[in-house]
């Protein structure tokens, strides 16, 4: 004969959190060390954290602290806080939260801290359970815990929100160099994209900076005057039936690219070396770019007015 499980309510069993289930917890660790990827002992209970106390304080069998919190209800934005609290307090390299019932704004937020690598949380759904007449039993779920998925997604963002504060110091630089240089980018501000801009004083016509991470940069003139791609080609080979006024002006050879496949064209100089990732190289190639800027300005200026002029 096979029995069946049920569910039992946890006041039922342990009818006060701390004086009951964190006393019980306490001496029974094992439970939580089936279900977690490592092993816990030496739990003690209420150890002040300034004027917090944490329910159990453990430690792991290499000597790194873990933080435990009971919560026998659904889970709530006050014990999350204490749960931060204690890890700061105590240098804990882990949190297990244990609860009746995981709020899914709750699992969503712990799942946001492990990607911060700071310390493993693991959130823990614990039931009280028997077979027909037997004792009841404790049963523990892991709702959410850390994954080599969530971590190597913690490190691209965190990549991303570095490269993204690189990238605006690095326009911050050069947008202070530009403005000694030319007037063109006066009333630009700095941003965290690849690339600032600002128009030619013709529509869809746009000066541009454009910086990599370590593969260089380049100056542009950008054409797309979010219309057809046929208008835009046709300005781009009205500048281009000029290419060697434009290039002897300038100095030197231009990149012209019509940009198969694309709406837009662009007429560019590039610089092979440097980038926005290596603070380093910032001071000759911010320069290289605003002095290619103001002779590519210079060179393009007049053709780029003239165009106004057609009907």
């Amino acid at each position: 004969m096979i029995g069946r499980l049920k569910r039992v309510s946890l006041r039922e069993v342990w009818k006060n959190e701390a004086a009951d289930f964190t006393t019980w917890l306490q001496h029974n660790l094992d439970v939580l060390n089936e279900v977690l990827p490592f092993s816990l002992e030496s739990a003690e209970r209420e150890q002040a954290a300034g004027n917090f106390a944490a329910d159990l304080v453990a430690q792991d069998v290499s000597g790194s602290t873990a933080i435990i919190e009971n919560q026998l209800e659904k889970s709530d934005h006050d014990h999350l806080g204490k749960i931060i609290t204690y890890l700061a307090s105590f240098g804990a390299r882990a949190a297990v939260w244990l609860v009746s019932e995981a709020r899914p704004e709750h699992a969503t937020a712990v799942a946001w801290l492990n990607q911060t690598s700071l310390a493993d949380f693991y959130l823990i759904k614990v039931e009280a359970v028997r077979i027909g007449d037997s004792q009841p039993a404790p049963l523990c779920t892991v709702v959410v815990g850390p994954s080599a998925e969530s971590r190597e997604i913690g490190r691209a963002k965190k990549e991303l929100s570095e490269g993204a504060a690189l990238r605006q110091a690095f326009w911050e630089q050069l947008l202070e160099l530009s403005c000694k240089r030319t007037a063109l980018f006066s009333k630009v501000r700095p941003g965290t994209a690849g690339w600032v801009e600002t128009g030619a004083g013709f529509s869809g016509v746009t000066f541009a900076y454009v910086v990599f991470r370590k593969q260089g940069a380049r100056v542009e003139v950008y054409i797309d005057r979010g219309s057809s791609d046929m208008e835009n080609l046709a300005l781009f080979r009205k500048l281009q039936q000029n290419r060697a006024m434009i290039e002897e002006e300038f100095g030197s050879p231009i990149e012209w690219q019509e940009l198969s496949g694309k709406r837009a064209c662009r007429i560019c100089y590039r610089f092979g070396t440097g980038g926005w990732a290596d603070p380093d190289t910032w001071p000759v190639l911010q320069r290289q770019m605003v002095d290619t800027m103001v002779r590519f300005e210079k060179a393009f200026r007049p053709h780029i007015d003239a165009m106004k002029l057609d009907p």
